[in-house]
């Protein structure tokens, strides 16, 4: 499966083309939301860059400190890429973690909020359905790297894995778990969910509410989905993600039920 094209003397990588769909159609949805809300949309496009940027580098650390059984076989473990500052930034043969991306996201969103005094819970909420849209067609660029799959199967949605790509251990298995379209598809579920809750009870939900309710479903999906990962990221003898995934959803959902504990009790 080709990977990109040549143009001129630059090679042009179908991954990076898609990740950038996904962000101009979040931030696009983004803008709708804005709008709704009675906010300039123009605040997404000048709030864009800054959370590129930060995403980008939180999502690079996140694979650095947390390298994947396989990058350590090749010899990118932390240290290597701490001790070697080229490969730490050429992110051209991929190496970037969601969860770091997400981390850096929210971190330049606040910053940004405060400088700009907008109200940092609300603009999570206009900012968790564009996430997750970005991440539905982000995904996408696995399949063109053939990567994030998952156990081999002989479902009738399989997907072929070439012998270059195959995991040791697996070179004489050819069918394997779409994992990218389980999680494309958890995602465009997720997005769909929080824009439902957003029209029907929008007045009842309290500022931040949307992105908590992003943080419980986005990774119940991805903790579940590790179970299927045949190169999971270990971090003293634990999946990191999966671990990661499940006290982020766990608090989440503690705090979403402090937060309206009072309705619950009423109810």
């Amino acid at each position: 499966m080709p990977q990109g094209f040549q143009l001129g003397p630059i090679f042009i990588r179908y991954y990076g083309i898609i990740l950038m769909v996904g962000t101009l159609a979040g931030a696009w949805l983004a803008t709708r939301i804005a709008k709704r809300r009675n906010h300039d949309p123009e605040i997404v496009w000048d709030l864009l860059i800054w959370l590129i940027i930060a995403g980008i580098i939180g999502a690079r650390l996140w694979h650095v400190f947390t390298p994947s059984p396989s990058a350590i076989a090749d010899g990118r473990t932390t240290i290597f890429y701490l001790t070697h500052p080229f490969d730490l930034i050429n992110l051209r043969n991929g190496g970037l973690g969601i969860p770091g991306a997400v981390i850096g996201g929210v971190a330049a969103l606040y910053f940004y909020s405060r400088k700009h005094g907008l109200n940092f819970a609300e603009w999570t909420d206009i900012s968790a359905p564009s996430l997750a849209l970005g991440q539905t067609i982000g995904r996408w660029g696995n399949f063109v790297n053939q990567e994030l799959y998952g156990a081999p199967t002989d479902l009738p949605w399989k997907i072929s894995i070439d012998p270059a790509y195959r995991l040791p251990g697996f070179e004489a298995q050819e069918y394997y778990h779409p994992l990218f379209l389980y999680e494309s598809l958890w995602n465009l579920a997720n997005m769909g969910l929080l824009i439902w809750l957003s029209f029907r009870f929008g007045k009842r939900l309290k500022n931040g509410d949307i992105f908590l309710v992003y943080l419980i479903i986005y990774p119940i999906g991805r903790f579940l989905l590790e179970f299927l990962r045949l190169d999971a990221s270990m971090v003293a003898g634990l999946n990191a993600n999966q671990t990661f995934m499940a006290l982020v959803a766990l608090f989440s959902v503690l705090f979403l039920f402090l937060r309206h504990r009072a309705e619950f009790i009423k109810s």
